[in-house]
């Protein structure tokens, strides 16, 4: 049996023993809950989760900006890609070495049971990973249904979700996390962007939002800055969101799909 990657590769199950490098924190997450830790052989700097399995493995550097040759002395059978976590000509180089590149890019909610099932697939040869991605597959379902249930009772809001600052930055609604806001009822701002990221206009489209979320990653904002908008903004509304909850794909979207439901129920 084969599975296909984000650009359409396809993977047979590998029957060896593998060894993983994830270049994406939520896959690096996702593949210890799946229970390969003791097949993932380095990550990046930003893969903090879970930090007794991570803290053991070597840091390659970034997401972007890895150390390409100390990657290949790790003889990976398997590295893990994302399309907008990773630089497309860094993970081209990986070609020239790596026996398998995993391409991921999951936009929509319901990806992340595509992705359970790759990942599941691929190193099913223990058949407990493939059981522990049927049992994320449940986990999420159950978690998503819950949010739909309660968004069906709530009228829908508007939400500028910030990243950064100088500028501000927000998200375009074709993104993983603007699909995470829509499943709680907020539709995010602004409507149209050319870019996935774009710099905004805080006092125009703050006016515009019933809410304005300051995630807590990359920016990290914190009260400070809820202090200092409510001075610039005194009729806006904010409040802090963590940004993992939101952003991270995987397993980490199960309780994120949970935080929503909550954060949503106390957000009028």
């Amino acid at each position: 049996m084969q599975w296909s990657d984000a650009i359409g590769k396809r993977h047979d199950r590998y029957a060896e023993t593998p060894r993983i490098v994830s270049l994406v924190p939520s896959l690096t997450e996702l593949l210890v809950d799946l229970g390969l830790a003791e097949h993932l052989v380095g990550r990046t700097g930003f893969c903090v989760h879970p930090r007794h399995v991570v803290r053991r493995l070597p840091k390659l550097g970034g997401t972007k900006g890895f150390a390409i040759e100390k990657l290949r002395a790790l003889a990976p059978t398997h590295v893990l890609v994302n399309i907008d976590e990773n630089r497309r000509e860094e993970v081209a180089a990986l070609h020239a070495f790596v026996p398998q590149v995993i391409v991921t890019h999951p936009l929509a909610v319901r990806d992340n049971l595509a992705l359970y099932q790759l990942l599941g697939g691929i190193f099913g040869r223990d058949p407990q990973v493939e059981a522990r991605a049927r049992a994320l597959a449940a986990d999420f379902e159950r978690e998503s249904a819950a949010l739909s249930a309660q968004t069906a009772t709530l009228p829908r809001q508007k939400v500028l979700y910030l990243i950064w600052q100088q500028p501000w930055l927000s998200v375009a609604r074709d993104t993983y996390i603007s699909q995470m806001l829509a499943a709680a009822g907020w539709d995010s701002l602004p409507v149209e962007s050319a870019l996935r990221y774009p710099e905004v206009d805080l006092p125009a489209l703050a006016g515009q939002a019933d809410w304005l979320l300051l995630s807590s990653e990359p920016y990290p904002f914190r009260e400070k800055h809820l202090r200092q908008l409510a001075e610039q903004l005194p009729s806006t509304r904010a409040t802090l969101i963590d940004g993992e909850m939101v952003s991270w794909y995987g397993s980490r979207a199960i309780r994120g799909l949970a935080y929503l439901r909550r954060l949503r129920a106390r957000l009028p």
